[in-house]
């Protein structure tokens, strides 16, 4: 509102000043809006810092303008924005003007630009919640919590030879030659050599920091309050907690004034919770120890039936180097894929599990050549037994016979397929497409051709045939995923007659290196992958209120992973 008296010439004039300040300061641009202030130099020399410090996202509006003879008094209503717009500081200031001639000039004053300005240079700060929110898992103990880590930042004139000789005992791959080649890399930019937690830098902390070209600059992160755990869970819990800690966060500007640092805007942080996870750090452990002495690259995964949590998702360093395999990597499910396959013939009404079925070695179904493992044959046996030796011929038989959208809505039913959107993971299931060609549905019936599964996936299809309907699957305590769609319900009587028959697995079929393991039930798998020479390893299985899967890249065979299921279910007593 403008409150006039006088000329209206020279009220416009007025009007036009105040108004040019404050948009020169909604851009952001000091040298413009020092132009019009009665002092252009010392207002520049204080509006190019705040800028600089506060950024320049903001928006100032004049608010009421009030004249006097050849001065006047005006307000100037001002929102800064921090942290990407989720935080706003919103004020409002005082100014004056003067007239001078034929021109009005605002009379420079800090303080009508941002309260606190004329008593020192402002600046922004967030405040995080305190004490900081912990990861947990299912019992309550400390899972991720905040440390803080020291990177290790080399310059070209580093010593190289020194840096590594402190720093190799704790991470043997680091040598001079890798750090030379980091600091190429890096094109004359300082480089991250290695980042160490407090109790490591410690012995070393006083050589390190002695050395030319070499910075040590403390962060805070969350980390594994284990050092030796590793998940690939472990990044996306933590980006929940970034995200609840972000959310929760206060802040500050604060004037640097002679007295000290003062506040002149903010909020407190909020109280932020613990995030409750499922995963159990005992069973982690036992994962991760069944899958370390494998040399290619292996994951487990292991699920409550009962309620869908994730109690332990493991891989080994070799995964590490490719990514969150166990989560989202995609490979053929070979013959553990016959757990739908079956369940979509039983319900097809082709068969029951007594039906006698051939077992020939090979055979040539719809033009595919279709060998079992080694070619051994069974003749006629019952469909449990084809099924507990895993014969491919007796699979890919069956298949064909099946509507090109049976294996799809059978594996559905199992929740391999389907998308789920869990708080805390991002997780891929897999793939069945449908299978319109007879030769697709042979090779899909025994878990080739276009049919890829995460071992997340498979570990779900085992979860599933356990509880007799797919769990949500849930990785945070009461945040169960949803599903992108709701398939048909499985058959009750389907799943337990699944089940049995993965009993016969474990007692007289491909994994009785696990019969020594109470009510173990369980499916083999052997995927081919480029070529009939390179297969990748499978295992599912069901122990009570367990269920797991284990892939093992490049394996050759099933036994690797059934020897790892067995390794991590027997370190459980």
């Amino acid at each position: 509102m403008l409150i006039l008296a006088g000329c209206s010439a020279s009220e416009d004039r007025l009007d036009s000043a105040v108004r040019a300040f404050a948009d020169a300061l909604s851009k952001g641009d000091a040298a413009a809006a020092a132009a019009v202030t009665s002092d252009p130099g010392p207002a520049s020399d204080t509006l190019r810092p705040l800028f600089e410090s506060l950024g320049t996202d903001l928006q100032v509006e004049a608010g009421d303008i009030e004249r006097k003879d050849n001065a006047a008094t005006f307000t100037l209503n001002t929102t800064w924005k921090f942290r990407d717009g989720r935080t706003q500081w919103t004020y409002t200031t005082n100014g004056t003007a003067t007239e001078s001639g034929e021109d009005w000039k605002i009379d420079w004053d800090a303080a009508a630009v941002a309260p606190g300005l004329n008593r020192g240079p402002l600046s922004y700060t967030t405040l995080a919640p305190d004490p900081a929110a912990r990861v947990l898992d299912r019992t309550g103990a400390e899972l991720l919590t905040q440390h803080v880590v020291t990177l290790v930042n080399l310059s070209p004139d580093a010593d190289l030879n020194a840096v590594a000789a402190l720093v190799n005992p704790l991470a043997p791959g680091i040598t001079a030659q890798s750090l030379q080649d980091g600091l190429t890399a890096a094109n004359g930019q300082p480089f991250t050599a290695i980042t160490l937690r407090q109790e490591d830098l410690a012995p070393i902390e006083a050589q390190l920091s002695a050395l030319p070209g070499v910075t040590l600059a403390p962060q805070t992160r969350l980390l594994a309050t284990d050092k030796t755990l590793t998940s690939p869970t472990f990044s996306g819990l933590s980006e929940l907690w970034q995200e609840r800690t972000d959310a929760a966060a206060g802040w500050a500007v604060t004037a640097q004034t002679a007295a000290g640092v003062q506040k002149v805007g903010g909020q407190e942080p909020r109280p932020v919770g613990d995030i409750a996870s499922t995963l159990d750090i005992a069973l982690q452990r036992a994962a991760e120890g069944a899958l370390t002495p494998i040399p290619t690259p292996a994951a487990l995964v292991a699920i409550q039936p009962s309620t869908g949590d994730l109690l332990a998702v493991a891989q080994n360093a070799q995964a590490d180097a490719q990514g969150p395999i166990a989560l989202t990597g995609l490979y053929p499910p070979g013959s553990t894929f016959k757990t739908v396959t079956v369940s979509a013939a039983l319900q097809a009404g082709q068969v029951t599990p007594d039906s006698v079925v051939a077992c020939p070695g090979t055979e040539n179904i719809e033009g595919r050549q279709i060998p079992n493992d080694d070619n051994f044959e069974l003749g006629q046996v019952p469909l449990h037994t084809a099924f507990a030796r895993s014969c491919n011929t007796t699979m890919g038989r069956l298949a064909v016979n099946l509507p090109p959208d049976a294996l799809t809505k059978a594996a559905a039913q199992l929740g391999l397929g389907i998308d789920y959107t869990s708080p805390g993971m991002t997780t891929v299931t897999g793939k069945v497409p449908v299978a319109d060609t007879s030769a697709l549905r042979v090779e899909e019936g025994i878990g080739q051709g276009q049919v890829t599964a995460t071992p997340f996936g498979m570990a779900l299809v085992a979860a599933a045939l356990a509880r007799g309907s797919v769990p949500p699957p849930t990785i945070v305590s009461g945040a169960p995923g949803t599903p992108d769609r709701t398939p048909d319900a499985l058959p009750a009587t389907v799943a337990e007659q699944v089940k049995t028959m993965m009993r016969e697995t474990i007692t007289g079929g491909t994994a009785s290196q696990l019969q020594d393991i109470p009510d173990m039930l369980g499916k083999t798998g052997t995927a081919e992958y480029i070529d009939d020479q390179h297969a990748h390893g499978w295992f599912v299985g069901i122990r009570g209120d367990l269920a797991l899967a284990v892939f093992i890249s490049d394996a050759g065979s099933s036994g690797p992973a059934v020897d790892a299921a067995g390794r991590f279910l027997r370190a459980q007593g």
